[in-house]
């Protein structure tokens, strides 16, 4: 078994983000979402006037618009939107040096293993604690590819001229009620622009802390490549366990142009109190690529379909997810693929694994429109339920229209059979420890197709989630 300190950047294992400090925060916009609140965090922020009115407008629209109802809706009604604090910073800048950066925060995130693995295999490193990134730095021979690696405060003040034109491109502010909420009260996230040709040799990192209680976390992302160019992005997210609701709510963007390549990797370990409903999506140009990794972990609900839209011909998109539901927690999870041009490609493959009372539902969309040619899709999902009280559906929306084009979908759930636990129990294992080999067995061709930092965690957190499921 490796160690904690020999295996990846985001360590997934379910106890290391359980810990909570007490911190003087400098800025605290207060209880409710309001006009005024959106002009403090802008006054705080020194938004630009166009940056206020976006808020503005969006939080007219967020208003405007029902919860939804045809997803998790009642897992939603504990959410109270007049009982969230929208922002918490500490009001220092971010920094560039970790000696710099306050001292309780930085005991935060030397417990969770930074900037101890930066040092080890990062191209660039990202830390956000409740509202704000406390501290961004970048190697210094990626800066001088011309590489930006900031926040995405820094990112609008500093790189108009490439932030606002992609800035709300993707995902505009009304796609659904929860991008509406991001686009008001955003704070925090990554804001990335790679220069054409240049391909970044080893990933950037953000971290993403919730310490606060009855908190939103509502980061802002924004990654763009330019032509020919590749970079790899990896999140992790923690929060400790509260008994009351805390809400995430990123919006994560992605512009891959002409021959671009960007693979964007997220290993989420929420604590069961986290409602988590995230906006994920890709635009991919001519011969472009964009690759979704994600696990999802942890959480009350998480609600998150990254998704591609295949713009340029022959480009493509990738969606790879593991979600793992255990007692009380629902996973509603998937991915969009619209394909827009001829000769696009896309795949997903989806696996679920649901514990005691735990629900795992995969919810995917994929459109060829009738004018296409030559396009693909390839569509797996696989769920396995460990007890019999676990839940999964799956909601597969596939639309294909014209001739030529190819689409295949295949789904399968099965149980952990009693017979194989038996047997491997007379080999010696423990039930837990056979459950583990089996779910492990399940999930194992999907890990492989993460980084090997991460796919170690990830068997270890099954192990660890195995032990309580049984007897």
């Amino acid at each position: 078994m490796a160690t904690q300190t020999e295996t990846s950047a985001v360590d997934i294992d379910r106890s290391i983000g359980d810990f909570h400090y007490d911190v003087e925060y400098g800025h605290d916009a207060g209880v409710g979402l309001s006009d005024r609140v959106v002009n403090y965090i802008s006054d705080v922020k020194q938004d630009p006037d166009w940056v206020r009115q976006f808020r503005l407008n969006a939080l007219k629209t967020f208003l405007g618009k029902p919860m939804p109802t045809h997803w998790a809706s009642k897992d939603l009604d504990a959410i109270v939107f007049d009982n969230i604090r929208y922002y918490l910073a500490q009001g220092t800048p971010t920094k560039r040096n970790w000696e710099d950066v306050p001292e309780d925060i930085k005991r935060t995130f030397e417990r969770l293993g930074i900037p101890e693995q930066e040092r080890k295999f990062l191209a660039g490193v990202e830390a956000q604690f409740d509202s704000e990134a406390v501290y961004s730095n970048i190697k210094k021979a990626v800066g001088e590819q011309g590489v930006i690696f900031v926040g995405s405060t820094e990112g609008l003040k500093n790189h108009p001229e490439i932030f606002r034109k992609w800035f709300g491109k993707v995902i505009p502010t009304g796609d659904n009620k929860f991008s509406a909420l991001n686009s008001a009260v955003f704070s925090g996230g990554s804001f990335i622009y790679v220069p054409p040709g240049v391909k970044v040799k080893h990933p950037l990192q953000a971290y993403f802390r919730i310490n606060a209680e009855n908190f939103g976390q509502f980061e802002r992302t924004l990654i763009i490549v330019d032509e020919g160019a590749e970079v790899t992005y990896m999140e992790g997210c923690t929060a400790p366990k509260f008994n009351t609701a805390t809400l995430h709510s990123a919006v994560v963007e992605l512009v891959a142009l002409k021959g671009a390549k960007i693979q964007y990797i997220t290993v989420q370990n929420w604590s069961a109190n986290v409602f988590n409903l995230v906006t994920k999506r890709g635009l991919a140009h001519e011969e472009a690529e964009i690759k979704w990794i994600d696990c999802n972990i942890g959480s009350r609900l998480t609600m998150k379909y990254p998704g591609v839209v295949l713009k340029g011909r022959k480009s493509r998109g990738e969606v790879l997810s593991i979600a793992l539901a255990g007692n009380g927690q629902h996973q509603d999870t998937g991915a969009k693929m619209i394909h827009g041009a001829d000769e696009t490609t896309s795949n997903i493959i989806s696996k679920s694994i649901s514990i005691g009372t735990g629900r795992a539902t995969y919810r995917g969309l994929v459109h060829v429109p009738k004018h296409l040619k030559h396009c693909k899709n390839n569509t797996e999902c696989d769920a396995l339920l460990i007890n019999a009280t676990s839940r999964t559906d799956t909601y597969p929306a596939i639309t294909v229209r014209g001739t030529g084009n190819s689409v295949q979908h295949e789904a399968s759930v099965s149980q952990v059979s009693a017979e194989q636990i038996f047997y491997m129990q007379q080999r010696g294992l423990s039930e837990g420890q056979a459950m583990s080999l089996s779910v492990n067995g399940f999930v194992n061709d999907l890990v492989r197709q993460f980084p090997m930092e991460y796919s170690v965690e990830l068997k270890r957190l099954i192990e660890l989630e195995m032990e309580g499921s049984v007897g």
